[in-house]
């Protein structure tokens, strides 16, 4: 076993890592940029090394610097976490090539599954059903026409390189095409470096269903089952849980079956996602894999009861998978809310800010992965997450019931705005309740205004305790000058229900 690992991410998932890293009595090696100095992952860390300026091309993004904070602070290992390098086949070579263990799958099927093209040919091959699309890239407009001649409208362009809902445009009129070609091939340039796309058949209001996989050094696969990831803004999750509302028994265990065969076809190792489009007429097709552990990974460790990080860590020790399939179950329900620093009422805009309170909730079956402290702040350098928000309980109801309780705990004040009021929103929607949504529930069910009437009921009690003391201080006599009186605390409440 590894005897230090060095973490190259920042934020709630290297505050993971370095828990799990505890469990295993192995020592910690944040790093940290100069906007997170003081930041929660670098002080609960054995040992923090700073990498660079705050922009993360200068630090987070910087192979050669987190390669020599690796060989300066003596780690064994590097664990990527998830974003910046964490699926950088070029990252991971270097890593090995320095003689570090790269804690993840390995450059090749990183670089096979990274290229969304030579996925789908690769899955098509393996037996894995993908979306009607174009053979591969397409370099102009008549080759984009040429496959709608083919598939029809409406359709999706998608850069070859994309992720994280980046480098996509949906096509439903054939007035759109050159626009939309040319946005694609602008922000897939901007963001990842590479221009080329290709086409698929846009499916309408599917659901979006991931499955968890994980493999060891000796070719043992398993699935983990899968997560309902369809609420989602601008094509990114905003709230998933496990297992899915959606899914019978039998498709479950058929979707699961092309999920192992998925990262067989790439001798997968370590932990991966296979993510599924899921049509109204429960036919699943391959989206794309994602070579590394996931944001939502907390709520599979709920409902299977086991420790995904750590098992990463140990397979990448050269330790067998720590379970069989035949072993693993889904107990009870799990929901996750991502909380951003967002504002919901202008299009989920980032908010970043300083934070001033933070409360998280507690009790029975809550569990709060945060990234954040009192005091801190939320950067405008890097994704405005601020934590996840994952409960259990023992079936759906009991789940939703919690969630909405420790959400109505949650207090977060400052300079930044948060989505709990979306949150809120969404887990007393009837549709979201009933397990009745899509990909669109948001486009279609979501308005500015529809948070007008979500209140924190701590903030409601607060204003009722002050009215029931002022309408009892009338019959009283005057309280003492040094006391506050009900008008003042009233005007205080009211300042904080518009923080």
């Amino acid at each position: 076993m590894f005897q230090r690992i060095l973490i190259a991410n920042r934020g709630e998932i290297a505050l993971r890592v370095i828990r799990a890293c505890r469990d295993l009595g192995i020592q910690t090696v944040a790093v940290f940029s100069e906007a997170d100095r003081a930041a929660a992952h670098v002080l609960a860390a054995d040992l923090a090394l700073p990498i660079g300026p705050a922009p993360a091309s200068e630090s987070y993004l910087s192979t050669s610097r987190l390669i020599e904070a690796a060989r300066r602070s003596g780690a064994q290992a590097i664990h990527p976490g998830y974003g910046f390098l964490s699926e950088s086949a070029r990252f991971a070579r270097a890593v090995n090539e320095a003689g570090l263990v790269f804690i993840g799958p390995s450059p090749d099927a990183i670089e096979q599954m990274g290229d969304k093209v030579a996925a789908r040919r690769l899955m098509a091959a393996a037996g894995v059903p993908v979306v009607p699309g174009s053979p591969g890239l397409v370099t102009d407009e008549a080759a984009v026409r040429a496959t709608i001649k083919d598939i029809g409208l409406p359709i999706m362009l998608k850069a070859a390189g994309g992720g994280g809902g980046k480098g996509m445009r949906l096509v439903e009129a054939d007035k759109d095409v050159g626009p939309a070609i040319r946005a694609v091939m602008g922000e897939a340039r901007s963001a990842f470096g590479d221009a080329r796309f290709y086409v698929e058949r846009f499916i309408q209001k599917p659901h979006h269903i991931e499955f968890q996989v994980f493999a060891d050094q000796a070719g043992r696969t398993v699935h983990l089952f899968e997560r309902e990831c369809s609420i989602q803004r601008r094509n990114q999750k905003v709230v998933e849980e496990s297992p899915s509302p959606t899914i019978t028994p039998q498709l479950r265990a058929a979707m699961g079956e092309v999920a192992v065969k998925a990262a067989r076809a790439v001798n997968y190792t370590g932990a991966g996602t296979i993510e599924f489009l899921l049509d109204n007429q429960r036919n699943f097709y391959f989206l794309e894999m994602n070579t590394r552990i996931q944001v939502e990974h907390p709520i599979t460790e709920l409902v299977t009861g086991t420790d995904l990080v750590r098992a990463q860590i140990e397979v990448a020790a050269g330790l067998p998978l720590p379970f069989r399939q035949e072993a693993l179950r889904q107990s009870g329900w799990a929901l996750e809310c991502r909380i951003y620093a967002e504002d919901a009422r202008h299009d989920f805009a980032p908010a970043p800010g300083h934070i001033t309170r933070l409360r998280l909730p507690e009790g029975p079956g809550v569990r709060n992965d945060c990234g954040v402290q009192e005091g801190g702040e939320v950067s405008t350098y890097y994704d405005p997450m601020i934590a996840k928000l994952a409960v259990w309980g023992g079936d759906r109801a009991q789940a939703l019931s919690r969630m909405r309780r420790a959400l109505n705990e949650y207090e977060i004040a400052g300079s930044l705005r948060t989505n709990l009021e979306f949150h809120r929103w969404l887990m007393d929607h009837p549709r979201f309740s009933a397990g009745d949504y899509d990909i669109g529930f948001i486009h279609d069910e979501y308005r500015p205004s529809a948070t007008d009437a979500v209140e924190t009921p701590l903030l409601a009690a607060a204003l009722a305790a002050a009215l029931t003391s002022a309408r009892r201080s009338q019959s009283r006599p005057a309280a003492p000058l040094d006391t506050a009186s009900s008008w003042k605390t009233l005007s205080r409440l009211e300042w904080l229900g518009r923080r």
